[in-house]
């Protein structure tokens, strides 16, 4: 049989629904069927049928005064399960948790997802001024902290990086130094502190970052507190995924 691109598999219909429950997601808020369609290009019957057969297993709920549609609580109940079952997610949140208290800024785990970043899980600090939760919100890898650790520690990414001379030193000294800094790359006023987490074989399988307001945060403050004990918590975490620093690395 010969082979097929997985793209020759795709249904469309199936696909049309994933965009809707992505762009649901995207919104984070209740949103109608006209901002929908002029967003996924769909019509309005179209979309009208996918949201009727979603709202009845519970994946999307309709407000009744106002008619405009939200995420439902199947589709919060099934991204728990998905995130509980992560192993990154369970040995990492105990030792972030600690961090937080140590530091007492916000935390979070991100993972790469096409050539974006996705700050996956936050565990939040209790100061009464933070930076906007960035919880499922991407960033272009080029564009902060987190996703320059993909660009440094992921060779996949190489690619990425071609006539960007200025971009591959940045990221050169990002490899040397084993962590990344930025200001303003998650949102005006906030600095963001990121280090790489590997799993068995030496392969990177995340980043943890420590996101705060910039006011917060000065040199020393980040020399001598902030980053010793995001990269000692980076470390813990790679060592519980089966990151050995002296074993050889292996072949991509």
């Amino acid at each position: 049989m010969p082979s097929r691109e997985k793209d020759s598999y795709n249904i469309r219909s199936v696909e049309n629904a994933l965009h809707l429950l992505e762009a649901l997601a995207d919104e984070g808020s209740k949103c109608s069927l006209a901002q929908l369609s002029q967003r996924l290009d769909m019509t309005k019957a179209s979309l009208f049928r996918l949201m009727a057969t979603f709202e009845n297993h519970g994946y999307v709920e309709r407000g009744q005064a106002s008619g405009e549609y939200q995420l439902g609580m199947a589709a919060f109940e099934v991204s728990q399960k998905l995130l509980t079952k992560m192993t990154l997610l369970r040995k990492a949140r105990p030792a972030m948790a600690q961090l937080v208290r140590q530091c007492d800024e916000t935390i979070y785990l991100a993972v790469q997802r096409n050539q974006e970043v996705l700050f996956l899980e936050m565990l939040d600090n209790d100061q009464k001024v933070k930076v906007v939760p960035l919880t499922s919100q991407r960033f272009a890898l080029e564009g902060c902290a987190a996703g320059k650790i993909f660009l440094a520690f992921d060779e996949a990414n190489t690619q990425l990086l071609a006539n960007q001379p200025q971009l591959v030193a940045e990221i050169d000294q990002c490899r040397k130094q084993r962590y990344c800094i930025d200001h303003n790359g998650v949102g005006d006023g906030s600095t963001c502190l990121a280090v790489p987490l590997f799993k068995t074989g030496r392969s990177l399988v995340g980043c943890l970052a420590l996101v705060t307001p910039s006011f917060r945060t000065d040199a020393h403050r980040i020399d001598k507190e902030l980053l010793p004990a995001l990269k000692a918590t980076g470390e813990m975490i790679s060592a519980q995924l089966g990151y050995n620093a002296f074993a050889p690395r292996s072949a991509p």
